[in-house]
Order: structure tokens, then C-alpha cells, then sequence
């Protein structure tokens, strides 16, 4: 009897799918399979490492972390390279760099007309307005675009996902006004790490790898006839601003702060007292 290979195990499991079935479902799948069957043979992967990966597997998307362990593999960056490079080939390569969504966006958050405070009032960081214009793929400002933005707390924790906080505490969308304009309140976020023994750490550590971030603002900005924008921006002076466990850092999204006492200007966000400012424009591509 002849030998029953791993090619003719993968070629069996390609023959089964003779029901109604989706072509690039199946594309996908059996690309998987195929690798990973090579992966085992090629390494000589034990049943006891097998069922180790499996078990890692399911306490990872128990804890909702599936998200956050593709980003630390890469793998949220490497669509943005391929994104990028195809951009390139289409003489799109300009406008706002794109950058990770990451696995923390809750969609959704309330909706405000030009400015708007993020924060609830309860984190004692320190007081951020931050502002600019969104313009679109002709280069003229835009009106009644969506500013989506949400980031951390002080403490590097997420309303939605950390229960101390408010529901959207940190989230909110703005609707550009006639000038294109954008406007709103907040803390400067810190960075955080991926939960203390949690399956994500679990996983760096059997690589030598960390799992912090650097300080950021998420944004994901709309606009009619436009594409949408997923990108953000970084805090400068980060210890892991270039070491980022998500490899998301990229040049042109690095902000300057303005530490500054000028308040005339403001007070319709209620900011009193030293503030740190941030100006930021948003150039989209055509949808």
C-alpha cells in the first residue's frame, strides 16, 4: 500500500469542497492549510506543540486579543506596506501616511459640529487642544468631513475596554465646518503594554519581545467622495516612540507640542492655564 503523504492529506481536503462554496474563501483557506502543514513538517512540530498552539489560540480570542496579537506580529503594518506600495504603483503615494487601526476603535462616538472635549473630566493628565483642517484630494479644505478620533487616558487605558472609565471617555467624531476645520480637548494619552499575563505577553516573551506602545492619537477621517483615512499620530519624546511593539511609527505622523498660557482663544472648551497644543492638517486621497 502506498504511502498516504501529507500532499495527498492536503490534496484530499482540496477534493471535499464540492458543495456551494465562496472561490476566494476557499483561495485562502487551503493557502493556509498548505503552509502550515509544510510549517509542521518542515520544523517537526510535536502533537504536544500543536495542542500547546492550539490551547494558546483559544485563551487568545477568549480574552479579545486577537487583534492585539496581530499587531504585535506584524501583520496590521504589513497590510499598510502592501496598501502603500500599491498606492505608489497607482500615483497615489501622497496625502496623510496611513497608520494601524489597532484592535481599541469603538464605532459610533458621540458626534459633534467642530470642536468638541473628549475627556470626562476625571484623568488629571495634562490638558491637550489639538486642531487643524482636513483637505481633500484636490487640495481644497473640507467641509463637513468626520474626524473620528479616540486614544488613551493618562493612564494608557481605553474607555470601552478599561471599566474605571466613562462610557467614550476619549472618543469622539467632529464634523469639519465650512473651512474644513477640526477642534477639540483633551489629555495628552501615555503609551501602554499589552495586559500582564495575558496570551498576547505570553507570546512576546517566548520571542525576547516587549509589548508597550508609545503615546498616540487614533483618527479615522471621512469625507464625501473621498477615502477613508485610518491613520495617527504620535507624541514625540516617547521612550518606545521608535521601538513600538505594533511597528506603527512612521515619519510625517510625528507631532510638535506647543506648551503654552494663551487661553483667549479657547475658552469656548473651557481650557484655563498652561495647555499643550497640537496642529494637525488631514490630506485624503479620492475614494
Amino acid at each position: 500500500m502506498a504511502e498516504y503523504s501529507p500532499k495527498d492529506l492536503l490534496a484530499t481536503l482540496e477534493a471535499a469542497q464540492t458543495g456551494e462554496r465562496d472561490p476566494r474563501t476557499c483561495e485562502i483557506v487551503n493557502r493556509i492549510v498548505a503552509d502550515l502543514f509544510r510549517t509542521i513538517e518542515d520544523l517537526n512540530v510535536q502533537p504536544a506543540e500543536f495542542w500547546a498552539a492550539v490551547k494558546w489560540l483559544n485563551e487568545l480570542g477568549s480574552a479579545q486579543q486577537v487583534g492585539l496579537a496581530t499587531a504585535g506580529l506584524g501583520f496590521d503594518r504589513l497590510l499598510d506596506i502592501l496598501a502603500d506600495q500599491a498606492d505608489e504603483r497607482a500615483g497615489l503615494a501622497t496625502g496623510t501616511p496611513r497608520a494601524i487601526e489597532g484592535p481599541l476603535y469603538v464605532a459610533n462616538a458621540p458626534l459633534s459640529d467642530y470642536e468638541a472635549r473628549l475627556d470626562d473630566g476625571t484623568d488629571v493628565g495634562e490638558t491637550l487642544v489639538m486642531d487643524g483642517v482636513v483637505y481633500g484630494a484636490d487640495g481644497k479644505a473640507l467641509a463637513n468631513a468626520i474626524v473620528d478620533v479616540w486614544h488613551a487616558d493618562s493612564k494608557g487605558g481605553y474607555s470601552h475596554f478599561d471599566p474605571t472609565q466613562s462610557e467614550f471617555n476619549l472618543r469622539r467624531r467632529l464634523r469639519t465646518d465650512a473651512q474644513g476645520r477640526y477642534r477639540f480637548r483633551s489629555l495628552v494619552p501615555s503609551g501602554y503594554g499589552v495586559p500582564p499575563g495575558s496570551p498576547t505577553e505570553q507570546i512576546l516573551d517566548r520571542l525576547g519581545r516587549h509589548g508597550q506602545r508609545p503615546a498616540h492619537i487614533h483618527f479615522l477621517v471621512t469625507g464625501e467622495g473621498q477615502r477613508p483615512l485610518t491613520t495617527q499620530i504620535n507624541i514625540p519624546g516617547d521612550a518606545y516612540l521608535q521601538d513600538d511593539f505594533a511597528f506603527a511609527t512612521r515619519d510625517g505622523l510625528i507631532v510638535e507640542l506647543d506648551p503654552t498660557d494663551r487661553t483667549d482663544d479657547v475658552a469656548s472648551l473651557g481650557v484655563t492655564g498652561k495647555h499643550t497644543r497640537v496642529h494637525f492638517d488631514f490630506h485624503l486621497q479620492p475614494a
